[in-house]
């Protein structure tokens, strides 16, 4: 290994076991941050409205067959913002099911599949970052306070930490 190589982050708790039964909130951004899945349009003149684009209305419908792909598995809140998507999982204790899916299977499996999706409509290298951001909800205020976020997100664009124009 090079030395000079950085060393990548892996952003998971080491002794939390990801399958286990909860509200996770995730952020998933595309590669380079590119603003390929929405634009909001509106901001200042009144409510701000998310325009999606074809990558963006692929990866919406994606977002909801997971629910079909993982019984145990319910899409709470989200927002598909211009170069990132923000949601709240909810993974359900399965009855008799000894396998129960864990964040990053659910999340790898999105993006593959998004990715797949959008590459029919029209080529595309690379459509997500490697990895994703992902928090273990913590109770009722730290829920509160993340699904007010991703409602807000759209209107707060230009303020967000992801916000770009390309």
């Amino acid at each position: 290994m090079d030395c000079c190589l950085p060393r990548r982050k892996h952003p998971r708790l080491d002794d939390y076991d990801y399958s286990t039964a909860g509200a996770y909130y995730v952020t998933i951004c595309t590669h380079n941050r590119r603003c390929l899945l929405s634009n909001i349009v509106g901001r200042g003149i009144g409510p701000a409205e998310i325009q999606y684009t074809a990558y963006g209305k692929i990866a919406e419908e994606q977002l909801f067959l997971l629910e079909k792909r993982y019984p145990s598995l319910k899409i709470d809140q989200y927002v598909v913002m211009p170069n990132h998507i923000h949601a709240i999982l909810l993974l359900e204790e399965a009855a008799g099911d000894s396998q129960h899916p864990t964040i990053t299977g659910i999340i790898c499996a999105y993006k593959s599949l998004t990715t797949r999706a959008c590459k029919k409509l029209r080529p595309i290298d690379k459509l997500f970052q490697t990895s994703f951001y992902e928090h273990v909800i913590r109770g009722r205020e730290d829920y509160d306070e993340i699904a007010e976020y991703i409602i807000n997100n759209p209107k707060q664009w230009e303020l967000d930490k992801l916000y770009s124009e390309k």
